[in-house]
Order: structure tokens, then sequence, then C-alpha cells
């Protein structure tokens, strides 16, 4: 068919007097197309109606969509089972035509950020392979919404405690911050709400006044106001993460630092520029960082185990000793665990990744009855080895005693060594017998069978109090 501009010429050489021929020849087409579109008189070529295969059918299409849940595939399937033969193609494009399927595409819209005025952030999950082992991580991203300026980062969990630190690397790499920070409506930022009714968390208020910006949610739905950040995580999980090795998750943390000034100084042709160099335009425009930024801490109440240590995300951490069983403060920063008795530091450790099951013990914390890592996990109590050579019955006791009680068995055999002390040594160990046949962990129990067994040596009681009812329980 001849489009708008040839029917045009057409008919301006028929007006100036040229024949048919001359001007079939002149355009390199048919004369019988000269002589119609003389004939029919306009420049605009008639729209072709075409009959549609798949328009007598469209009831079927119409219930099959409702049943198949929208899967084209299988309605096409159900249509050739039925009969009809349609080309998948056709069917598609049908739909489409028809409006059966997805929504009408709407208009994109743009967003223009003054420099300085708007930074967005989000999150994303990565699969990443660290030291040879897959590790599911969160990757966090911050960017600079007129230069385009990133960085990012990546983190095993992610929650308030992470935000705060990432954002505050974040705001060291820039050295400033802008006026607000854009993010989706995350429980992290937001306590409740969404969109322009979003209330952020206090804390999260508090960490925003300190380097002097505020956070806002965009509304549900509009994934569009927050592009400058979504984008950047496609990009870095397929050029990034490819053909690197990490040894762990700082390595990969340096790594990623490395390659955003590789990125952030690199030619960008959709803005024709380099976001480095943008950035020293945006950057009168930023606000400057506090003179002081102190490291983001979490605070936790522990009380020190019978071992000496506090346990935290799975690790455990040394204390002295004096500190056992008190209850310390423990304050977390991104690399040090603090323990603090009042307003004094009492120790401090280098942090370990949370459910790294480590146990760090300082060489001060160190104590010969004391079990840890260096002496095993079978390395016996204090008075042990006294009870286990007073009597084999006695052995079979700490034995049950540390079964039951694992790391606090320490206080259990204690106990039973002062019983020892007390008591002859054949009378508490006819009551451990009597304690181990029938599964008796109860040493105050155990004390009162012990008295029983040496009441006519020792004691005159009451006849009324003569018969053994402890043993008459446990033959019942």
């Amino acid at each position: 068919m001849l489009n708008d501009d040839t029917r045009g010429a057409i008919l301006h050489l028929k007006g100036k007097g040229h024949g048919a021929k001359a001007i079939a020849k002149t355009l390199s087409i048919s004369r019988n197309a000269v002589r119609r579109i003389i004939h029919d008189g306009g420049t605009q070529a008639p729209t072709p109606v075409r009959p549609q295969k798949a328009e007598s059918h469209v009831n079927r299409i119409r219930e099959l969509l409702v049943s198949c849940k929208g899967n084209l595939v299988r309605v096409h399937e159900e249509l050739e089972v039925g009969g009809v033969k349609i080309a998948y193609t056709t069917l598609t494009r049908f739909c489409r035509r028809q409006g059966l399927t997805g929504k009408p595409k709407q208009r994109a819209g743009r967003y223009d950020f003054a420099p300085g005025k708007e930074m967005q952030h989000d999150t994303s999950p990565h699969c990443v392979p660290v030291g040879g082992v897959p590790m599911s991580l969160q990757c966090a991203s911050l960017v600079l919404c007129f230069s385009h300026r990133l960085f990012c980062q990546a983190y095993p969990t992610f929650n308030r405690f992470w935000c705060k630190i990432f954002l505050t690397e974040a705001f060291k790499y820039f050295e400033a911050v802008a006026d607000r920070c854009e993010v989706d409506n995350t429980a992290v930022v937001v306590a409740h709400g969404t969109g322009k009714n979003a209330v952020m968390a206090p804390e999260m208020e508090a960490f925003a006044q300190r380097f002097n910006f505020h956070f806002q949610a965009h509304e549900v739905g509009d994934a569009n106001r927050s592009g400058r950040v979504e984008r950047p995580f496609h990009f870095i999980e397929h050029n990034f993460y490819p053909g690197r090795t990490f040894q762990d998750l700082c390595d990969l943390n340096r790594q990623m630092r490395l390659w955003c000034d590789t990125v952030n100084a690199s030619f960008k042709p959709h803005l024709q520029a380099k976001p480095i160099e943008l950035f020293a335009a945006e950057r009168p425009h930023l606000h400057p960082l506090p003179i002081f930024i102190p490291d983001p801490c979490q605070i936790h109440r522990r009380t020190v185990d019978l071992e000496g240590y506090v346990h935290l995300h799975n690790n455990c951490y040394s204390v002295p000793s004096e500190l056992i069983e008190r209850q310390v403060e423990v304050r977390e920063t991104k690399d040090k665990v603090r323990v603090y008795l009042g307003h004094k530091v009492a120790v401090e450790h280098e942090r370990r990744e949370d459910g790294a099951r480590a146990r760090v013990t300082l060489e001060d914390h160190r104590h010969p009855g004391r079990r840890d890592a260096s002496h095993g996990a079978g390395a016996p109590l204090e008075h042990e080895a006294v009870l286990r050579a007073a009597h084999p019955d006695l052995g079979a006791l700490v034995d049950a005693l540390k079964k039951k009680h694992g790391g606090r068995a320490a206080r259990a055999v204690k106990h039973l060594h002062s019983l020892y002390l007390d008591y002859p040594t054949e009378a508490l160990a006819r009551a451990a017998a009597t304690a181990i046949q029938y599964g008796l962990d109860d040493l105050g129990r155990i004390e009162r069978l012990v008295l029983r067994h040496v009441a006519g040596d020792f004691f005159r009681l009451p006849e009324d109090l003569s018969v053994d009812e402890d043993e008459e329980q446990l033959d019942e």
C-alpha cells in the first residue's frame, strides 16, 4: 500500500497536467495504482480491515482466561483440544489488542532532582558465594539523585542497627548529606503508615536529626519514585559479583567499595558525564557532616554465665571472673563488643559475625579449672577428681549431673562435694546409688536419703519419722 507522501505526489503531478503513464514512470509504480489514487482523490491511505481469526472465538477465549487464570499458554492448548487452530502469536496479539490480558501501558514519567535535594536508599537480597559457600546477603545501596554517585555494601542481615551503620559509612564516603532520604515503606525505617502518612521510627528520626536530613517514604505501588536506587541493583548483581572471589564478608565489602570508586569515575552515556564530576557541582548544595560522628551501637543486657562468658548472636565473649553471675551491659558496634559494668569498660573484644558460634577468650580470662576451647569440652570440673576417687557411685552421680546441667554443672558438683565433706562416704555412696537407679538428680532429696541412712548412728529421731519416706516414694 502506497503511503501518504506518494499519494500526495501523484495528485500533485496530476494537477500539473502529467498523465498516468508519466507519473507511474517517474515514481516507479504501476499505472493502475496511479489511476486508482487519482480516482480516489485522497492523500490519506485507507485503513485496511482484515478479519481476525480469533474474533469468532472471543467468548470461548474469555472463559478460558478465567479458568486458566490468565495463562495464555494453557488457553492456547485448550483451544487446540477444542479444535480451534490459532497460532500462539495470533492469540497473544488478539488478547493484547482487545485488552483481555494485562493493563494497558501508561506513559512513563520522569523525575528531575535539583542538586543536594534527595538521596535514595534501599536493599535487595543477593545470593553470593563467600569463602566458597553460597551466602544469602542483603545488599544496601545509597544513591545521590542529581549526580548518580553510588555507594553499596552487603550484610548477612539488615535491621535498624545495620541500617544506621550502612548510612553512616555512606555519608562518610560522600563526605556530605542531601536534604532528604527517599525509602520504600520498609519496617526498618517506618514505624507505621505508608507514603505521605508514614511515621518514622523514633530512633531513625533521631539518627536523621544528627546528620541534618529527614526520611521520606514513597507511595505504595509507585516503584518508579525510587528508580535511582532500584536500577543499580541489577547492575551490581551482574557486573560486580561475576568473576570475583571473596574470602569473607569483609573482603567482599572492601572490593565493593573499590568497585564503587571505579563506577563513580566512569563515563555514563545517559548522563554525558561522570558521576564524580556531577558530584563536584552538587557538593556545595549538600549538608556537611557533624564534627563528631559516633559509631552506631546496640545495647544488650546480659548475665555472665558460670564459665565467665556473655552470649551475643550465638557467640561467646569472655569477661573477668569477678563478673560471674552478674548482670552487665554489652554494647555492640560494627567491629567491637564492649562489656560495661556501670560506666566502666570491663573488657573489649573484636566482634565476630552473627551465628559464627565463636568462643572468644582473652588470655587473662583463662583459668585451669574452667572448661574452654583450650581444655576441650570434656575437661574436669573443680572437686570432680576428689569425688571420683572417693567412690565409683559418686563418680557416676557426677556424670549424671554434668549430663543434666551441661555448662552449669559446676554448682551442682560443688554442692555434692560439700555433702561429701559433711557426711560419711558410705552413706553418701548408698544414696548416690539409689539416685542413679531411679534417675534422681535433686541434691536436696539425695541429702535426705543420706540422713535416713545415718539416722541410727548419729541422730535420735522420733518414732513417727523412722520410716524412709523418700525410698518409699521412689519404690512407688
